[in-house]
């Protein structure tokens, strides 16, 4: 009985320790969807839209963006003379890429103590409850993808005050989110969902 019960605490400590491996190919909603079936990322992602009112292909084309789909994505560490690791960049995390104070955010207004940024369900709902915000608070349609990164990225103060205009590199990447989107839309409506 000992046993057992030890077998069962070492296999579910393996369990929680597993991450969740990025799709193969990330660029083709319609193969990420179906490699993730038996995780739910469709259910999770439409689960989101309706929830929010920001589309699949919006959703997820901001995620890829950040983490690319990786579930523990951070941002780069700093180094002290280049060879002494040092402090994070940013205590951004996870799938969406939020940072701490904004993830606690969404934890009180939206979230449930339970929710994880390294859990795809939880990141994409926190995508959408941070697009719909943006919407609401700055009054950027929901399937405005560039706008809303920008917003996502610079954060609602930022994105009010329009520090994004002064970085170039940053507005490109906002095209490229855009782009992405459309591209995911047009996939999305060929793939065979349900």
């Amino acid at each position: 009985m000992k046993f057992k019960i030890l077998y069962l605490l070492f296999s579910l400590a393996l369990l929680v320790g597993c991450t969740t491996m990025p799709p193969k190919h990330p660029d083709n909603l319609c193969a990420v969807f179906k490699e993730k079936d038996s995780d739910d990322w469709y259910e999770d992602a439409k689960d989101s839209a309706g929830k929010w009112g920001v589309p699949i292909d919006v959703q997820m084309a901001i995620m890829h963006q950040e983490s690319r789909f990786v579930a523990d994505a951070r941002a780069p560490r700093i180094w002290l003379l280049g060879f002494i690791p040092w402090f994070r960049e940013s205590s951004s995390y996870g799938y969406a890429q939020a940072t701490d104070g904004t993830w606690d955010l969404y934890l009180e207004s939206a979230g449930s103590w339970w929710s994880d940024r390294d859990d795809f369900s939880d990141a994409i709902d926190f995508i959408g409850w941070y697009g719909n915000t943006a919407h609401n608070k700055l009054g950027i349609a929901n399937w405005d993808a560039k706008n809303l990164y920008l917003a996502y990225h610079e954060g609602l103060g930022g994105y009010r005050s329009r520090r994004y205009l002064k970085n170039a590199q940053l507005k490109k990447v906002a095209d490229k989110v855009e782009l992405r989107s459309k591209i995911f839309k047009s996939q999305l409506s060929t793939c065979k969902m349900n």
